[in-house]
């Protein structure tokens, strides 16, 4: 679960790590009012869960009230759905720093990464110049020690009283990412602001979802999805990506998912929607089915291949779901693994050709796509 950033700033500030002056706001809002109480200059930040937010103009700066105003309303009035404002001072920078905590499943640690390059270009430098990336390995068990806060400290190059503040803010993320479970903590930019204070100008917290039956503090609310059918599916635990295409997509397992997706992307399709229809969800064939069709695709595509889920049960899924939600949009399968035979035979019986090549099937649903009843 992503936080947005007023939120992993309200968990930074109750956790003493410095954060600008803010006040959050919506459409309905008082902006003269939150602005006085924020002052000039100012900066407009759209909250909502998408990387590079300056580059897509989702960031503004102001320094008058009617700038704000005139600002705060081209960024509500944007193409993506923002519902809130963080209205924060404009700090005066001196440099700008990458600092973060994530879990690094290769060898079951918590690695923290720093850089002395921070902000919107951050992924670049990791590309371009590895080396200037710092990283420190915790064990899970021991904790962060204070060695390592120092030697993140020291390979930032910070001195004096913005080396101390770097040391308590290192190690109060840490308590931050123990104890909400985080999958990633990340400040960026962390700035060194002209009056010498570390400030964490922004704010990411991811939380594994696997944690939510203790992480009660925050709820998934519609704000979190760019759609009303993402959040139906999120609350029903039904992993679900929606595009702007024309093909349904239920398929089980990632791999096969990228293979299925380059392979609609070769033969000129394009997806309308991606539904997680293996693992758990594999006897959810009609809830599965229902959110696919308020995409109004123009053919759905299921493919499942080698899967622990028993292809005979998706299939009598996929037939209780036809059935009962009469579906008018022509249904592609490809359903391998166990108990197959079964499911060829339920699927001929209600009229589905049971296709046995992943490629097949999607050449099949590309054509049928782009046929009569294309968008």
């Amino acid at each position: 679960m992503k936080l947005f950033e007023y939120q992993a700033k309200k968990l930074f500030e109750e956790s003493g790590i410095p954060v600008p002056k803010e006040k959050l706001v919506d459409r309905n809002t008082d902006l003269n009012a939150a602005i006085g109480e924020v002052g000039f200059p100012c900066v407009l930040k759209a909250q909502v869960l998408q990387a590079r937010r300056g580059k897509a103009g989702l960031i503004q700066f102001a320094s008058t009230k009617d700038e704000a105003k005139v600002k705060s309303a081209k960024i509500f009035s944007s193409h993506i759905n923002v519902k809130k404002l963080l209205i924060e001072e404009r700090l005066d920078i001196e440099k700008e720093f990458y600092l973060a905590i994530t879990i690094n499943p290769v060898s079951s640690s918590i690695l923290v990464m720093a850089s002395s390059e921070g902000g919107v270009d951050i992924e670049d430098v990791a590309k371009k110049s590895p080396k200037k990336i710092i990283k420190e390995e915790i064990d899970v068990f021991k904790g962060l020690l204070p060695f390592q806060v120092r030697n993140v400290m020291f390979g930032l190059g910070l001195k004096g009283d913005a080396f101390k503040q770097g040391l308590k803010i290192l190690s109060k993320m840490f308590d931050v990412f123990c104890r909400y479970d985080a999958e990633l903590l990340e400040i960026n930019p962390l700035v060194l602001a002209s009056d010498g204070n570390l400030i964490a100008a922004d704010a990411k917290l991811i939380i594994d979802d696997n944690s939510s039956f203790r992480q009660k503090r925050f709820t998934i609310t519609r704000d979190y999805f760019e759609s009303d059918i993402e959040y139906e599916a999120a609350e029903k635990s039904i992993p679900y990506l929606q595009f702007d295409g024309t093909i349904g997509l239920m398929c089980a397992g990632a791999g096969l998912t990228n293979t299925v997706y380059d392979l609609i992307n070769y033969y000129g399709g394009s997806v309308a929607n991606y539904l997680e229809f293996g693992g758990a969800n594999y006897t959810r064939a009609i809830q599965a089915m229902e959110l696919t069709l308020k995409n109004n695709p123009n053919v759905i595509l299921i493919v499942t291949f080698g899967t622990i889920a028993r292809a005979d049960v998706m299939a009598q899924g996929i037939a209780d779901a036809i059935k009962k939600l009469k579906p008018n949009v022509p249904i592609v399968t490809a359903i391998r693994g166990t108990g197959e035979e079964e499911a060829d035979n339920i699927l001929q019986n209600i009229g589905l050709e049971p296709l046995k090549d992943t490629e097949s099937a999607v050449k099949k649903a590309v054509e049928l796509a782009s046929g009569e009843n294309a968008k």
